[in-house]
């Protein structure tokens, strides 16, 4: 049985019983497929109880902004919006904070030959590295 026939088992089950399934995964694929509430247990404590949606909200105050060009461009003109993941003369993937997200997309499509760009949420498992790295935020 493969793991996304697996997962549509495992939705319409859900949906046709109405009942509670309870999950417990390291694999974040299967989490964000099923899962609309989770719970983070570590060693015993558990650390975040709540929505999948609001998990990424509380906890990750950048977005990742991946865009192509229909020509090279120079880093150093890609280094002042944001923190540099990946480049290559013709495609980056940044990190650029809340704050400053529509700003620089809107400078970027402004002023550089871009071909495509994808404005997304830091994935689910950075997330959750960051929880156990860093502890819970305190609200």
């Amino acid at each position: 049985v493969s793991q996304q026939n697996m997962r549509e088992f495992l939705k319409k089950y859900n949906a046709l019983k109405k009942t509670t399934i309870l999950l417990t995964s390291h694999y974040m694929e299967d989490v964000e497929a099923l899962c609309k509430r989770v719970i983070i247990i570590n060693h015993g404590q558990i650390i975040y109880d709540g929505l999948l949606a609001d998990l990424v909200d509380k906890y990750v105050d950048h977005k990742i902004v991946t865009v192509s060009f229909k020509k090279e461009v120079l880093k150093k003109d890609l280094e002042k919006l944001g923190v540099i993941r990946e480049y290559k003369p013709q495609y980056v993937v940044l990190e650029i904070k809340n704050a400053y997200v529509r700003e620089r997309a809107a400078k970027i499509l402004t002023t550089m030959p871009v071909d495509d760009i994808l404005i997304d949420e830091a994935p689910v498992e950075e997330v959750i590295r960051k929880i156990f790295n860093t502890g819970p935020k305190t609200s």
